[in-house]
């Protein structure tokens, strides 16, 4: 008997394998078509275009100022021997940056603040393009594995924003930090700031297009009374690309600053933004900093079907005064879509015992509970999620890349819970205006008193993103090209006469808290006093 059951297997082991060589057959066979079918789409378009050379994906014309392997690896060796420094150098620097928040003046008001705006629009001047009839196959196709920051794209595929812009959407929801302050204990104060964390990423649920990569020496400042804060970044590195960013609050009541470098890869079917940088928030009021980092970013199904994406991976938040933590878990969406969007972790303290839980999803909503609570829940949920899983026949077929669809668009609320954020909606214009939020719309706009302020390197000035918002698609394109052109002219040109960069408003250094790669603002920004800056437009 027990013969013929190892028969019956072995049989059943054959036919699973013969079939999974057939799928494995058929997918190669679909891919090289795919691959053949953009191919001749992409000559048929050039074809199209009158002078127009066929397109070389990877040749040296089309890197965006690339670098050699060796050259990045250089430059992030030099960045990383920063932290070798002793916390000593900084310790001074640290309690003086504090104190010296509003560069000798007041953070409430005054000309240093004026920069224009007063009534902030609701609207870009033009809808986004179609990109219905682009094939980013075509980009893509032979980039598997590659740095995406080293690869021009086509300008369709952008959203007419600089990074530096977008890494300014953090501040969409600065009441959170305002609400951390007010509280006297650490853990409401712990549960406000990562509510803060997590709507800091809930601007890129369906923001599909590309940021413009930002220029080296290229600035962007906000301030915004309304919200109590101003800001300021800087693009202090090309290769590898670093943005560096800080934000005030207008009445000394926090400083929220970082640096960020996202390591991007294309892997077939999705593009992975792996985070890199540290993330800082200090509460001055309670002499408290926070540090965490933001967790990974994935758009899916580059290739062909509706692009989605996804947020995953831990997010630790410390305090390093009390040494309590609050650690995140982004969910992947799973086979069936019943994590999508999910995050959920606890609060505990530096004993590792449990203080809060919190539960939600970074499109939507975060609440806290009592940990006993929540885990009982927890418990209850995966025995009806066993039940389920038991009762339905799984499939063997290979996971699709589709966006699943998520059990319930909200979150179930459980009894006690309280409600620590919930996003704001959009408006509605959005789903023509490149997904954005409110906020975002705003990012861009200038007028001729603002002009008169600003830097002439600030994002604002930047013509191919001006004419992207304007809906130049070709003058966008041409002067995308153009500036690209110069900042490698401008970078060999530098190369020969061995001139290193200098930054502006930041300066490398370790992270006073946690010892990480850092860039520091140097102070000075909001005095006006805008002499030798480059010429990078």
């Amino acid at each position: 008997m027990s013969v013929y059951i190892l028969i019956q297997v072995q049989r059943h082991t054959e036919v699973r394998n013969f079939k999974l060589e057939q799928e494995q057959e058929k997918n190669k066979i679909l891919s090289e078509a795919l691959e053949t079918l953009a191919t001749e789409h992409h000559e048929l378009e050039q074809s199209l275009v009158e002078g127009s050379p066929p397109l070389s994906i990877l040749s040296e014309d089309e890197f965006y100022d690339a670098l050699s392997d060796s050259e990045s690896n250089q430059s992030l060796s030099r960045l990383e021997a920063v932290t070798a420094r002793s916390f000593e150098e900084e310790e001074g620097h640290l309690s003086s940056r504090k104190h010296r928040m509003s560069e000798g003046k007041d953070c409430g008001g005054g000309d240093a603040l004026s920069n224009g705006i007063k009534k902030h629009r609701t609207s870009l001047p033009s809808p986004m393009f179609s990109r219905n009839d682009f094939s980013i196959w075509s980009i893509l196709r032979k980039c598997i594995g590659m740095e995406l920051s080293k690869i021009t794209m086509p300008v369709i595929f952008n959203e007419p924003l600089s990074f530096l812009q977008r890494l300014t959407e953090y501040m969409e929801h600065t009441y959170l930090i305002h609400k951390a302050s007010s509280f006297s204990d650490p853990v409401e104060r712990m549960q406000c700031v990562a509510a803060f964390a997590v709507s800091a990423v809930a601007s890129q649920w369906e923001r599909t297009g590309k940021p413009f990569n930002p220029l080296l020496g290229e600035t962007y400042e906000l301030v915004r009374d309304d919200l109590g804060f101003r800001l300021i970044s800087e693009q202090v590195s090309h290769h590898p690309p670093i943005s560096a960013f800080h934000a005030e609050g207008l009445n000394n009541d926090f400083i929220f600053h970082g640096s960020i470098y996202p390591k991007l890869k294309f892997w077939g079917k999705s593009v992975e933004a792996e985070p890199k940088g540290t993330i800082t928030l200090e509460l001055l009021e309670h002499n408290e900093a926070y540090t965490w980092t933001n967790p990974t970013c994935c758009v899916h199904n580059i290739i062909v079907g509706k692009l989605w994406i996804e947020q995953y991976g831990n997010v630790e938040i410390t305090n390093h005064k009390t040494g309590d933590k609050c650690v995140l878990n982004f969910k992947p969406c799973g086979l069936f879509g019943k994590e999508l969007h999910k995050v959920e972790g606890y609060i505990q303290d530096k004993s590792k015992k449990k203080l809060c839980a919190l539960y939600g999803k970074w499109t939507e909503c975060l609440y806290s509970v009592d940990p006993a609570t929540f885990d009982a829940y927890k418990k209850n949920d995966k025995k009806n999620t066993e039940e389920k899983k038991n009762s339905k026949q799984m499939s063997t077929s290979e996971e699709s890349d589709e966006m699943p669809m998520p059990d319930s668009e909200s979150v179930f609320v459980i009894p006690g819970s309280v409600l620590l954020w919930r996003i704001a909606p959009r408006p509605p214009n959005s789903a023509q205006m490149y997904n954005f939020t409110s906020f975002a719309m705003v990012l861009n706009e200038v007028d001729k008193e603002m002009e008169s302020v600003i830097p002439k390197t600030d994002c604002r000035l930047r013509p191919d993103i001006r004419a992207m918002e304007n809906g130049e698609i070709d003058q966008a394109s041409e002067e995308k090209k153009r500036l690209e052109e110069k900042q490698r002219a401008a970078r060999k040109n530098r190369s020969k006469s061995e001139e290193d960069w200098k930054t502006r408003w930041f300066h490398q250094g370790p992270n006073p808290y946690n010892g990480a790669q850092d860039w520091i603002y140097s102070g000075s920004y909001w005095d006006r006093n805008y002499f030798n800056l480059p010429d990078i437009y």
